[in-house]
């Protein structure tokens, strides 16, 4: 028996910027929000009126870099130091990488269906603005 994949869709992308931008905003951080497809094609962006430029850059490619490994970017950064074993992954690629927390992957059945980003904040609080989104869009 198949099941088809749900694949992420704009309605999904608009609740996932929502919530991410509700809990930066509940912390009091400006943030910037990329929500990529499975293609890595955009599907949302917002950043805050007063949100530092950068973010939006960085949002993007913690997305994309989350996307392209399948994996949160907060559990890579110890790979990319000097002695680990992707140190030179930052540099190999055409389009950059960005190992800094803050880019969850986002799966369904198990499958990876896309990516959101956060910048704006301390790492870690872009971290958990992420998850608490994709916590809302799992409802």
């Amino acid at each position: 028996m198949s099941t088809t994949l749900t694949p992420l869709t704009t309605a999904d992308a608009e609740t996932l910027v929502a919530a991410a931008r509700r809990a930066a905003r509940a912390a009091g951080v400006a943030v910037s929000v990329t929500v990529l497809d499975a293609g890595g094609h955009l599907l949302a962006f917002l950043r805050d009126d007063s949100a530092v430029l950068i973010s939006g850059e960085t949002s993007t490619r913690k997305a994309y870099t989350a996307l392209q490994l399948s994996a949160p970017t907060a559990d890579l950064v110890d790979l990319v130091k000097p002695d680990g074993p992707f140190h030179t992954l930052t540099t190999a690629l055409d389009r950059p990488l960005l190992f800094i927390a803050g880019g969850v992957p986002i799966h369904r059945d198990g499958k990876l269906v896309g990516a959101i980003g956060l910048g704006g904040g301390a790492p870690e609080q872009d971290h958990s603005f992420a998850t608490a989104a994709l916590t809302e869009l799992a409802r």
